[in-house]
């Protein structure tokens, strides 16, 4: 996919980046891609299909992180080859940068480290499209920095992610006004609705979260004129990672309506 085409496309219309917290297993990929695929295709939207080959930030050293960047990569190319589809990861080291551009056509920074310079000038030279997801603890105004360690380096292909600002401890809130600050820029922004509904590590060792307000950070988002960014899953009760924030796959057409998002008209 031509990558030029693709942000130019981004900047056009409104797009949604989905797909589960981390590859578990082939199989669970494939079929979440095909039915949001079969959505995206039904509506009319740009699909951006975004899955981690590693959690290197889990709050516990024993839980689940992913199949690693070989396999996952290798999973990651199928998808891309299968359905056509723009593919996103994330990246938390700034060899990887390089790694993973063979396949993905946008990388992602991480928000606990979008003001690492490193890897955000990495991410930059590698021509992709880059998504840098603010931090939880920067105001909206402040990505102006991280902006411009890509932009400096020679890639003007950014994304911005809101995901939610601390409030107190373990507990996020989405304070809309970043979003407005950071349109500014005259970048595409998206709002994470599901890691927005997260509760960081509140749950022994793990991150819990609240996804019943989901489709209401959807239906705000949309009202601003953003783009959406969900993680999906078949079964969230039993995902390996972020379960709790999470929705259901056989739910998401649905919540995706009330939102606004898309509508039965198209």
């Amino acid at each position: 996919m031509d990558i030029e085409n693709l942000y130019q496309d981004l900047q056009k219309n409104r797009f949604l980046i989905a797909g589960p917290c981390v590859i578990e297993n082939e199989n669970m990929v494939m079929e979440i891609a095909d039915e949001v695929k079969k959505i995206s295709d039904k509506y009319g939207f740009t699909y951006i299909f975004k899955a981690s080959f590693d959690k290197a930030n889990r709050t516990s050293l024993h839980s689940f992180r992913g199949l690693g960047i070989e396999k996952g990569l290798k999973i990651l190319e199928k998808v891309k080859k299968t359905f056509e589809l723009p593919i996103t990861t994330d990246i938390h080291e700034s060899h990887q940068a390089k790694i993973v551009s063979e396949v993905v056509d946008i990388i992602q920074i991480p928000a606990f480290l979008s003001r690492q310079t490193d890897l955000l000038v990495a991410s930059a030279k590698t021509n992709k499209i880059v998504n840098i997801k603010k931090a939880q603890f920067l105001d909206g105004k402040n990505m102006f920095y991280s902006v411009e360690k890509v932009r400096e380096n020679g890639n003007n292909k950014i994304i911005l992610t809101e995901r939610g600002t601390m409030f107190g401890l373990g507990n996020l809130v989405v304070d809309f006004r970043q979003i407005v600050d950071m349109k500014e820029f005259g970048y595409p922004v998206v709002l994470d609705v599901t890691h927005s509904t997260q509760k960081p590590s509140a749950e022994n060792g793990k991150s819990g979260g609240e996804r019943k307000y989901a489709p209401y950070l959807a239906k705000i988002g949309t009202a601003l004129d953003v783009n959406l960014f969900f993680e999906v899953h078949q079964n969230p009760e039993k995902a390996l990672s972020d379960g709790a924030n999470m929705v259901y796959l056989n739910q998401f057409e649905e919540i995706l309506l009330t939102s606004g998002f898309i509508t039965n008209g198209k």
